[in-house]
């Protein structure tokens, strides 16, 4: 997908908001657990009711690698019925992957050829050839961490090296990087102050946001900071959609939750774009 399909989509649906599908089978519906496979049961009924109202979805990988080779198989099941029924969809693949060239060129494969994601989540520590391969490839986009939502965040994250936080200098090198027009950057929505100096560094660069919601991130002070000319922005909610209820309700309730958020989201871009 191109970031121009992409723009066209969130205008059309007045939506920039991503669903994060962290399926696991602790929480779910319990009646599902009767299905061959209860993880891509799941994902297809979250999927089927919100498809309206986001631009994107976002398997968190761990969640399925944590079961094996079958969660591997839900997740592939997953990727498929997104991109054959709904092709418009957005896919992130939130894999967090990083590391030298040779290697990182054989997870860019996997998860570009092979799955046919649209994007995914990169740890920049490698630096730049562990980045540079998963550019590569043609309409596909590589989300750089930048400055995540998490505590630990402020570990290394915020640190100044020789006058500049390290992860400012993590976007300002990345600009760099061959195919550097296909980046984006995660920037956690708790962190929503800090939108202001990130915009100086990349003003035209889709940012992936988590932590509104459950993790306590303002979608209106995101919006303040973080929106561009071109939205910019995608809004991802996971816990606080997929898990609004576990009873045989629960894809009517995700309905619910994510129609709420867009509707929020069609206001912001009404009155700031």
């Amino acid at each position: 997908m191109t970031t121009q399909e992409l723009i066209a989509q969130i205008h059309r649906k007045q939506s920039f908001l991503c669903i994060g599908l962290d399926t696991d089978l602790e929480k779910i519906p319990s009646h599902l657990l009767s299905e061959e496979d209860p993880i891509f049961a799941f994902n297809k009924a979250i999927i089927d009711a919100t498809h309206q109202l986001c631009v994107a979805y976002k398997p968190n990988i761990a969640f399925y690698e944590a079961y094996g080779i079958k969660g591997w198989l839900s997740l592939e099941k997953t990727i498929r019925y997104l991109n054959e029924k709904y092709p418009e969809i957005f896919t992130i693949a939130d894999a967090k992957r990083g590391d030298i060239g040779n290697t990182s060129a054989r997870y860019a494969k996997a998860f570009f050829e092979d799955l046919d994601f649209d994007s995914i989540t990169i740890a920049p520590y490698m630096g730049k050839d562990s980045v540079e391969p998963f550019l590569a490839f043609e309409n596909k986009h590589t989300i750089v961490l930048a400055l995540t939502s998490n505590e630990g965040a402020y570990d290394f994250q915020t640190l100044e090296v020789e006058g500049e936080a390290v992860y400012k200098h993590v976007l300002r090198t990345s600009t760099t990087y061959k195919g550097a027009q296909n980046l984006m950057y995660v920037v956690g929505a708790t962190k929503a102050t800090f939108l202001t100096d990130i915009r100086k560094i990349v003003p035209k660069s889709f940012l992936l946001v988590p932590g509104v919601g459950a993790q306590g991130g303002s979608l209106k002070e995101v919006c303040k900071y973080g929106l561009n000319e071109d939205v910019g922005l995608l809004v991802n909610s996971s816990r606080g959609i997929i898990y609004a209820s576990n009873k045989v309700d629960f894809a009517e309730m995700a309905k619910a939750k994510a129609k709420e958020m867009q509707v929020q989201m069609s206001e912001e871009l009404v009155q700031r774009i």
